[in-house]
């Protein structure tokens, strides 16, 4: 049996979350397009979805082609299907999103696409809604922030509170409270403090520590709340 109905493209868009450990910000992958429309425009980095692949496979295989990375998380977030949507035709695209640390990402490959990091405060105008679709990513990193633990991904593997802290304020684009987020951030029993300790900012130093990885994916499953009065 065939379907008699007009034909309609899926795509792949991909939010590309990055982490800066140096300057403690957050940024967005985005790359410019070689063919019209939009040619010399910025977009989210993406494909059409092969006629033989699952989306989470396109997904995956749109992650790997513009950065080189594999098995690293990736979600599925929304889907965008607006009938105007994309002068070249009738698309729907499918995005996903995804966190990696900046120096993870392969220069070379990300080069020959075109694609480059921009700060999140600092983003160029960007094609179709993809505007739209970094704001929903946002607003869904910002709510697993809150309802999630945040940081194995972005991390090193050792990292003083301080650190992991910069990281929320850069989720969150503010300042956090300091002595609040240190009194929330250790009652969820997500640390492991170690007796080593990191001086390079400081003659006195701050402990170093790690995640509690049995902790962290039980609560990667559970959920949890951490208020921060943000």
């Amino acid at each position: 049996m065939t379907y008699n109905h007009p034909k309609i493209w899926v795509a792949i868009d991909c939010l590309v979350f990055g982490y800066d450990t140096n300057e403690s910000n957050l940024k967005v992958l985005l790359f410019e397009r070689k063919v019209e429309p939009f040619a010399n425009e910025w977009s989210l980095i993406g494909d059409f979805v092969n006629e033989d692949e699952n989306l989470s496979d396109g997904a995956a295989r749109v992650l790997e082609n513009f950065t080189g990375l594999t098995s690293v998380f990736l979600e599925q977030l929304y889907a965008y299907g607006n009938v105007e949507r994309d002068p070249g035709g009738r698309v729907v695209s499918i995005l996903y999103w995804s966190l990696i640390k900046l120096d993870k990402l392969n220069k070379e490959i990300a080069g020959n696409h075109g694609a480059r990091w921009f700060d999140l405060d600092n983003l160029p105008s960007s094609v179709l809604d993809h505007s739209k679709m970094i704001t929903l990513g946002i607003d869904k990193l910002r709510q697993n922030a809150r309802n999630y633990p945040i940081g194995f991904e972005l991390l090193n593997a050792e990292f003083t509170l301080p650190q992991l802290k910069s990281l929320y304020d850069a989720i969150y684009g503010k300042n956090i409270d300091d002595r609040n987020f240190r009194k929330k951030i250790v009652s969820t029993d997500l640390l492991i403090k170690t007796d080593k300790k990191d001086k390079s900012s400081s003659r006195k130093g701050a402990f170093l520590y790690i995640f509690n990885t049995k902790k962290y994916h039980q609560l990667r499953n559970e959920g949890f709340y951490l208020d921060l009065n943000v």
